[in-house]
This record gives structure tokens, C-alpha cells and sequence, in this order.
């Protein structure tokens, strides 16, 4: 098993569901400099283009995703005038209504904050080989887009 280090500790796929205030926490734990902390967290919901949902199930390429997350979090540290980036995804079957994807980035002010939030999910969106499986009253759907 791999050292868990606090770097490593801020990019993660993992299957446990987490508590968004604990990562908060470690990200403003890093720096007394932040002033602002943009936040995005994707839950599951009941429905997709029309249809109910009963379950959602994220498979991931171990390893890739991994370091897929990581260039999210450099690229964002390197482009955007960011103190910190956690990047957080879950795989395996996720209930409706729990947690599956957070990002949280610190900085001296909100503006950029946000920007590099915004950002650092279209980007994990576009790159990370996560795929996602509805579960609906129907059958099962495999989700192609990434909205």
C-alpha cells in the first residue's frame, strides 16, 4: 500500500464516500495566505434526460485517473493565481443523493478561485477516464457525454 502523504492526500479516487468539511479543511490548512475557497461538488441525482435513476455506478482506469487528477491540480497551481487545488472522485456503485466528485481551490481572492474551479472540473470532465453507468427503471445506460 501506498505512504499516504498530505500531497497525495489532495488528489484522490477513491470508492469511500467523504466529508466536504474535512477536505475543506485540509486545503486551508495549507496556507494562511487563502482568503477565498471556491467549492464544486457533484452529487448523484434521481434523473437524466427524462428518465429516473436508481443508481449510478463510476468505473475508472486505475492509475490513469489518478494521474489525470494530478495534472488537473498542477495545471490549475501553475495557470491560475491559485494557493491550493484538491481534486476528489469516487468510483464504484454511488447511492442517489450522495457525494461522487469534489473540487475545492484556495487563493488569496475569490475571483480566482472560482475560476479555477470552474475550470479544473470542465477540464476532469474532458480528460479523466471515469465513465458513469445509470442504473434506471429501464436498464442499465451507459452516459457518453460529459455536460
Amino acid at each position: 500500500m501506498a505512504v499516504e502523504t498530505e500531497e497525495t492526500m489532495l488528489v484522490r479516487v477513491q470508492a469511500e464516500d467523504f466529508s466536504v468539511d474535512a477536505e475543506i479543511d485540509r486545503v486551508r490548512a495549507r496556507s494562511t495566505r487563502i482568503g477565498g475557497i471556491a467549492t464544486f461538488l457533484g452529487t448523484v441525482r434521481d434523473r437524466s434526460k427524462g428518465r429516473d435513476v436508481k443508481l449510478l455506478t463510476f468505473e475508472h482506469y486505475e492509475g490513469m485517473a489518478q494521474k489525470k487528477l494530478r495534472e488537473i491540480r498542477e495545471r490549475a497551481l501553475h495557470d491560475f493565481d491559485v494557493i491550493e487545488v484538491l481534486v476528489l472522485h469516487r468510483y464504484g456503485a454511488i447511492d442517489i443523493g450522495e457525494n461522487v466528485v469534489l473540487i475545492v481551490v484556495g487563493a488569496e481572492h475569490r475571483a480566482d478561485a472560482f475560476r479555477a474551479c470552474e475550470w479544473c472540473i470542465d477540464e476532469l470532465k474532458k480528460i479523466t477516464p471515469i465513465w458513469k453507468l445509470e442504473e434506471t427503471p429501464d436498464g442499465e445506460v451507459w452516459v457518453e457525454e460529459h455536460p
